[in-house]
């Protein structure tokens, strides 16, 4: 999808969730692409996962003097 910068001001939200569904969208400035969106590398709509890796952990065990 490519938008002018004008109309892309107005409709940004809608820009942002059709990257988000997987579009591609170019903002464009008299017709010459200047900017694509993409999705970020960290999508914020995954929620975080808690917990400690077992296997990570590692614990050393002390011997009394």
């Amino acid at each position: 999808m490519k938008v002018n910068i004008a109309d892309a001001k107005n409709i940004l939200t809608e820009l942002i969730r059709a990257v988000e569904d997987g579009e591609s969208v170019t903002i464009c400035r008299s017709g010459v692409p200047v900017v694509d969106l993409v999705l970020s590398a960290t999508n914020p709509r995954q929620k975080p996962k808690f917990g400690t890796p077992q296997e990570k952990i590692v614990i050393h065990d002390q011997q009394a003097k």
